[in-house]
């Protein structure tokens, strides 16, 4: 894999002199990385204006709140349709704020259910422009939606590399200005803190760590969380230790573990990983912070009806792997047990390896670096908040030539 190195020199032209964006956000990473993209829209324009679905990590960046992402949350057919009110009434509260604010700009990130019916009612009634930060998944799987990010979408900024030669071969410009996850990792807090200190601050004792990710949605927890920590529970000389999800109460935990003898941490995910020998993680966005601080890890995910759904998997997506990391390496650099291979058997065996196999876990450490080479360098979050303000700057000039 080759290093990706960039080349940004934009200069403002500065025809606006307020910008309004409208921004959504409809997941905790969403949340994450729209709170560093506006961030770094202020530096670049500090006159800026921002309304908002999003969340918690927004609002503390200003602006108005329509809606939180955890109004919006909801996974799979079965729980849309038994949220069905809900989800209409968002779309259209969502409808409503935009006419209301009259924004420069659109910024969707991800959520491309949501996003894209808001993309093309945007197109059909402002004169708004769309943009895309943080491309939805569609090399994966619902490839169709190609048709209407053509025919909605102004501007695509991706975030990992091979994006660029998928969205091409169906003839359709992209940029890629790097992955803000390496930004979110490398501005970590704590460090430089260690395993004494992170276990003093949180009532810990003093024994190795198995760290918990099992995802940031209340049906992801319930269904994978009770098979990770059972498997996590056998090795008796590690202690368990879960990370908290934003906007999750402790109760749900609590109702889930059922007083089994485990710690759960909250907004302190990167210092749990960066303290644990062993991590096993709810394939998504984690897999790749997990990759990124250096900390082995297995992959589990919940597909309903067991092998028939693993069936459907093969037939519906398009990638060989689920987890972000091996679907960047192109290679599998941890192991993905999905729908009938996610057991706490196996579980536990690779656990095993990561743990007690030197060769095994250099392997993978040595993996991970290859794919953080790969990503590139810091500073995805402003180098979109300059393209994205160079770009409207260009269209305001075109406008003011042609008048």
């Amino acid at each position: 894999m080759t290093k990706v190195i960039y080349s940004l020199q934009i200069k403002s032209i500065h025809y606006h002199k307020l910008m309004k964006y409208f921004i959504i956000a409809g997941e905790a990473s969403g949340d994450l990385h729209a709170s560093n993209l506006m961030c770094e829209l202020k530096k670049t324009d500090s006159e800026a204006e921002f309304c908002f679905l999003g969340g918690d990590l927004m609002q503390a960046q200003g602006g108005t709140m329509i809606k939180h992402y955890r109004q919006m949350a909801f996974m799979g057919i079965i729980a849309v349709l038994k949220n069905a009110r809900t989800v209409l009434k968002n779309l259209s509260d969502c409808k409503k704020a935009i006419v209301d604010f009259q924004p420069d700009v659109l910024i969707l990130v991800d959520y491309p259910s949501f996003n894209l019916r808001i993309a093309r009612f945007v197109k059909e009634n402002l004169k708004t422009k769309i943009i895309y930060y943080i491309s939805p998944k569609i090399w994966a799987w619902k490839e169709y939606r190609i048709k209407e990010i053509k025919r909605y979408v102004d501007k695509m900024y991706t975030i990992f590399p091979f994006e660029t030669a998928f969205y091409a071969l169906h003839l359709y410009k992209v940029k890629y200005i790097g992955n803000p996850t390496v930004d979110s990792v490398c501005m970590r807090p704590n460090q430089n803190q260690t395993f004494n200190e992170f276990c003093t601050e949180n009532n810990l004792p003093d024994k190795p760590i198995i760290a918990i990710l099992a995802g940031s949605r209340k049906q992801e927890i319930k269904g994978c969380l009770p098979r990770m920590v059972e498997a996590g529970l056998l090795f008796h000389e590690y202690q368990v230790v879960i990370a908290g999800a934003p906007g999750i109460d402790m109760e749900l935990y609590g109702s889930v573990l059922k007083g089994k003898n485990v710690s759960v941490v909250f907004n302190q995910t990167y210092e749990l990983l960066q303290q644990a020998k062993a991590a096993v993680v709810n394939s998504g966005t984690a897999t790749l912070e997990t990759a990124i601080i250096g900390t082995p890890q297995v992959v589990v995910y919940h597909v309903p009806f067991g092998k028939l759904g693993y069936f459907v998997k093969d037939i519906v997506v398009h990638v060989k792997f689920v987890s972000l990391v091996n679907i960047v390496a192109e290679k599998q650099v941890v192991k993905e047990l999905l729908a009938h291979l996610f057991t706490v058997k196996n579980i536990v065996k690779e656990l095993e390896l990561i743990l007690n196999n030197e060769s095994y876990r250099q392997i993978m450490l040595n993996e991970y670096s290859k794919i953080k080479t790969s990503l590139g360098e810091p500073g995805a979050a402003t180098r979109a908040a300059k393209e994205i303000v160079h770009y409207y700057d260009l269209i305001l000039r075109c406008r003011h030539s042609d008048v």
